[in-house]
């Protein structure tokens, strides 16, 4: 069987390829890119392009298994469209959030390389969300408190963007940006946060350069990747996968 993947940017097609033959080879993939997604969401909304992310997913889910949006700004309204098209819809980024909320909730103050810091808690885990463009921000920090609230606690949420990333990603920079964006890591302390969220999957690869002793870093790729192949073994009948945060695949 197969996962569909849709895709607003081609750049995330070798990376979901690259942890597949890592992590689950044998799976097979089938891409689907619509950049104008996106493009226009930025503008106007997710809600604004529920149609072409209805007839995206149909188009993706064809002969699939199940879809995982990699699209963190539409993925709520594409995982709400799952009942409509007639397959299952992993957005990328619910196993992180769910991971970020779980961080918190043991404690908080996790480090990168360096003991934990104990020491009065907030009622629920602090979490910082990093994102390249402000349309992600919205979607991510509502489910990172969605996924809090599952967990009966109540998440306080800082969001950010990344001054200049979006620009390096847009101009072809991809290193520049992540160097962007594991500085704006890099500057949150374990006295503010228990996690650091990374919003979009183009941010992932900055988890590398985040300077030792940081708060603890999230992002989706992989994750978001383990929950959709559950959901596609799950349908072969390979074994019940485990379920956290509502997603499959993540324990």
């Amino acid at each position: 069987m197969k996962l569909g993947l849709l895709h607003t940017s081609s750049v995330h097609v070798p990376v979901f390829d690259g942890l597949r033959d890592a992590h689950h080879p044998g799976l097979e993939l089938r891409h689907h890119v619509v950049e104008s997604l996106l493009e226009r969401a930025r503008v106007e909304g997710p809600d604004a392009v529920t149609p072409q992310v209805r007839a995206a997913l149909v188009a993706a889910g064809e002969g699939a298994a199940a879809v995982l949006c990699t699209c963190s700004t539409i993925g709520g309204v594409a995982e709400a469209l799952g009942p409509e098209v007639g397959v299952p819809v992993v957005r990328v980024d619910r196993p992180m959030a769910a991971a970020a909320v779980a961080a918190g909730a043991s404690g908080g103050g996790a480090r990168v390389g360096g003991p934990r810091v104990r020491g009065p808690r907030v009622r629920g885990p602090r979490v910082v969300v990093l994102a390249t463009v402000e349309s992600t921000l919205g979607p991510t920090v509502a489910l990172i408190e969605e996924e809090a609230r599952k967990a009966g606690r109540e998440a306080a949420v800082r969001s950010v963007v990344v001054d200049g990333a979006w620009e390096r990603f847009a101009a072809g920079d991809s290193e520049g940006c992540l160097a962007l964006v594991a500085r704006a890591a890099s500057d949150v302390r374990d006295a503010d946060a228990d996690a650091v969220v990374l919003a979009q999957v183009s941010m992932a690869g900055a988890e590398r350069l985040v300077l030792a002793g940081a708060v603890r870093v999230f992002s989706s790729p992989r994750v978001g990747l383990d929950a959709a192949a559950a959901v596609v073994a799950a349908a072969r009948g390979d074994g019940r996968a485990p379920v956290v945060g509502g997603v499959p695949g993540v324990v």
